[in-house]
């Protein structure tokens, strides 16, 4: 297994790819902002909207990549916007294809997502997850510091209301 930052091009290349890795992650129960079932055509849609901060070089996606070069885990980097900010970025859609999991995609996806982040002087990195999931104990174990919980913060697949905590990571 490797992980690899893909280029624009690659990144149009490996939509189909990347939207069947969100769908299944949705339907398996992951909290990355949509609910089950999501369509391969609303996943398509998302990625698609995604290829624009590629290009601009304000996202950043990776790819874990088995022996046979088969797409098996993805997650983003996404520098802030906001002028006063260049030295932070958030992470986005950590998803690992169920056939994929428990096999240390997660981990090297995000090793590599940090080392790249500060080759290009990124200081900080945050970003939110599910408060109390199995995401939230993967976070504390890679080294991240949860800042707080709020509330009833988006709804799980199950239709309630789950919490959601911050986390950052000093780089």
């Amino acid at each position: 297994m490797h992980v690899k930052l893909l280029s624009p091009s690659e990144a149009e290349q490996a939509l189909e790819r990347l939207s069947e890795i969100l769908v299944d992650a949705v339907a398996h129960g992951a909290g990355v902002s949509f609910m089950h079932p999501l369509s391969r055509n609303d996943a398509h849609n998302y990625w698609r909207t995604q290829m624009g901060g590629v290009a601009l070089l304000q996202t950043f996606i990776f790819v874990c990549l088995d022996r046979s070069s088969t797409i098996t885990g993805t997650v983003m980097l996404q520098k802030s916007w906001a002028p006063n900010q260049p030295h932070r970025a958030d992470v986005a859609k950590l998803l690992v294809h169920s056939d994929y999991r428990r096999q240390g995609v997660a981990s090297a996806l995000m090793l590599a997502l940090e080392k790249y982040a500060v080759d290009i002087g990124l200081k900080l990195i945050t970003f939110d997850a599910v408060a109390g999931g199995g995401a939230e104990g993967f976070y504390r174990t890679m080294g991240y510091v949860p800042v707080g919980v709020i509330p009833g913060y988006a709804y799980s697949g199950d239709g309630k209301l789950d919490d959601t905590m911050f986390f950052y990571k000093t780089l």
